[in-house]
């Protein structure tokens, strides 16, 4: 049996569960591998994954006799087809976090079972990587500090933000990249004060910082990388900023290892931006895995402990709205001594020069 699925089918023993209902597509393809539309159901006597006629064909190439899953077109389906996956009454989970009120109420009229949450299973468990899971991760990585490398060396004069995101997004999927973990940030001068900031018109300039924001997506797995680059000059208002930015990554990279305690370590951070005046915008990292933003969240309000195996990108930053901010981002492998960086591009002070 898939090892997998075998493990949710002994998790819903415990949680004295008949079956689960699995409808978030991140979960199903952690499980299955698939990543066609459809629901999966873990029942008492069956593995079954309900699709539609558009992906049916697609399914069953992937499937094999030892996923042990029976691949069903809705369109075949009958309301006693559905009724008869569970008994009347079982108790059922569901992902409470990712389904909808309306799905719920057709969940509960078409499989007539007491649907029970089932409080972050899949996305807990997904926290710690297997070595496939590195090594796609890895890749995705790779690929994204290559991209990183080739557009400093091919920023031209008169580029815009919207242009250089266009070239790093290419380069990316000219080099095996899957996709993007995300949508590419390039931020250039009063733009990079906004940490989520959209690729715009904006002309790159002399005296800029461009702050990136980017990865790629490899087998399904996602790179996180993040820094910030100064266009023909370092102005020295930037540089007290970047250096710290960089020295609280390299705190946080020593002490977010195997068995430290998340809110212990972000309040220390914290203490250290109150020291400096310095606002705290967003987390300082977060799991990557699947997803782009994915547990664990490295957040003071986080009394979790960090795993071994766990990949977290770490990403501090510092934001002056309206002037200029800088964040610098890497993903990790969590180790029994610190964060391992799986991102490699150079963090030293990067000027690029407009040709």
């Amino acid at each position: 049996m898939n090892p997998r699925i075998k493990w949710l089918r002994n998790q819903l023993i415990p949680l004295k569960l008949d079956g689960i209902i699995v409808s978030n597509p991140i979960n199903i393809r952690y499980l299955t591998g698939l990543s066609e539309e459809g629901t999966l159901i873990i029942a008492p006597k069956e593995n079954v994954f309900i699709t539609d006629s558009r992906y049916i064909e697609s399914v069953n190439h992937k499937l094999t006799i030892d996923d042990e899953i029976i691949a069903y077109d809705s369109r075949n389906l009958s309301k006693y087809d559905y009724e008869g996956f569970f008994m009347l009454d079982e108790n059922v989970g569901f992902e409470e976090s990712y389904l909808t009120y309306e799905k719920y109420k057709r969940y509960l009229h078409t499989y007539q079972v007491n649907l029970v949450e089932t409080e972050g299973l899949l996305e807990n468990q997904r926290i710690v990587k297997d070595e496939e899971e590195f090594e796609y991760t890895k890749k995705a990585c790779e690929i994204t500090d290559k991209a990183f490398e080739y557009i400093i060396r091919n920023i031209k004069k008169g580029m815009t933000e919207k242009e250089v995101a266009f070239e790093i997004e290419r380069f990316m999927i000219s080099n095996g990249a899957d996709g993007l973990a995300f949508e590419t940030i390039v931020a250039s001068g009063e733009n990079s004060s906004m940490p989520h900031a959209v690729p715009s018109d904006r002309v790159i300039q002399k005296g800029d910082i461009i702050q990136f924001d980017f990865g790629a997506k490899y087998k399904g797995y996602c790179a996180d990388l993040s820094r910030a680059v100064f266009v023909e000059e370092v102005k020295e208002e930037y540089k007290e900023i970047y250096d710290f930015v960089l020295e609280e990554q390299k705190r946080l990279s020593n002490s977010l290892k195997d068995g430290a305690n998340i809110k212990t370590v972000i309040k220390d951070r914290e203490t250290e931006y109150k020291l400096k005046n310095y606002q705290v915008m967003h987390a300082f990292g977060h799991g990557v895995g699947l997803e782009i933003h994915e547990l664990p969240i490295l957040r003071s309000n986080q009394d979790n402990i960090l795993k071994e195996n766990s990949i977290i990108a770490i990403e501090p930053g510092v934001y002056f709205s309206g002037k200029f901010g800088i964040r610098i981002e890497d993903t990790f492998k969590v180790t029994k001594f610190g964060a391992e960086a799986i991102t490699k591009c150079k963090k030293d002070y990067t000027i690029i020069k407009l040709a």
